[in-house]
């Protein structure tokens, strides 16, 4: 099983060039970074984490794309992903630009992990009608690959979302990311995986037992093969047990969670979670 880690990356942490260099030189699979584009002071919508404060680094994260250009220029054979990118909170057609070129240079590196958010002021400050997100998620995966298609296509969805067909390059390396659903079990966002997505990335790993059966009922009914569903649990607080558990429920790769610290932190935290590759 691949070991890969996130961390929220801030302009007060470790860098992206430090920490890309150190995870490949000690046999890490990959490196995810979360994205928040702001944190509006004055919200209503809770930190998703039962009774805990909103931490600081929410509202200091690095642009991932921007982190990982810089991860990429510096490593030849880390895996590099977003954990989640806030797609409704983007130009489809600029995003579609940004992943390709991440992916093109990179050498086909690249996973996209694609969420649809917790806090209803950030969202709303980026014009996004919060009953809706999903549905206007799907889409603009939808308009991206038909921008990553090999001929010039057109896409045209119900929620204002459209492109002509278009000369795009450069195209990502596979003719599309790897890309990976995250958020919390159910059938909608199983549904959701199941028509577009190659796989699950549940946030803490939690509950997998009960849920991963379920997930492949809604793929199989889908007609997706089933060897080809991808799970990878996300921002692990790994212990033997829990990824010896991982394994045996078909997951090839885990995401453990680094703390958002500076570098003699996240070093002495990394030289501990190594004893798992």
């Amino acid at each position: 099983m691949r070991i890969s880690t996130t961390i929220f990356l801030t302009d007060e942490t470790i860098t992206p060039v430090r920490l890309a260099r150190e995870l490949e030189g000690r046999g890490f699979a990959g490196l995810y970074l979360p994205e928040h584009t702001h944190i509006p002071v004055e919200r209503t919508t809770s930190y998703p984490a039962a009774g805990a404060e909103l931490p600081p680094e929410y509202g200091r994260t690095l642009d991932p794309f921007v982190a990982l250009g810089q991860a990429a220029a510096v490593t030849e054979r880390l895996g590099l992903g977003t954990g989640i990118t806030l797609i409704t909170q983007h130009d489809p057609i600029d995003l579609a630009k940004q992943i390709a070129t991440l992916d093109h240079l990179s050498g086909g590196r690249f996973t996209l992990g694609v969420g649809f958010g917790w806090n209803k002021e950030e969202a709303a400050d980026h014009g996004v009608e919060w009953a809706t997100r999903r549905e206007l998620g799907r889409e603009r995966m939808a308009l991206m690959r038909a921008l990553w298609a090999p001929e010039p296509t057109a896409y045209e969805g119900e929620f204002g979302v459209s492109v002509r067909a278009s000369y795009a390059w450069p195209k990502p390396a596979g003719g599309a990311p790897r890309t990976l659903l995250g958020g919390a079990a159910g059938p909608k966002l199983f549904a959701q995986i199941a028509a577009y997505a190659d796989g699950w990335m549940p946030i803490g790993g939690r509950g997998l037992t009960q849920t991963v059966p379920v997930l492949r009922e809604a793929w199989e009914r889908a007609d997706r093969d089933p060897k080809t569903l991808q799970i990878v649990p996300y921002a692990v607080l790994p212990n033997p047990g829990k990824l010896a558990h991982y394994e045996e429920l078909g997951c090839e790769e885990v995401v453990l969670q680094l703390p958002p610290g500076g570098e003699a932190e996240v070093l002495g935290v990394l030289d501990d979670f190594a004893r798992y590759l």
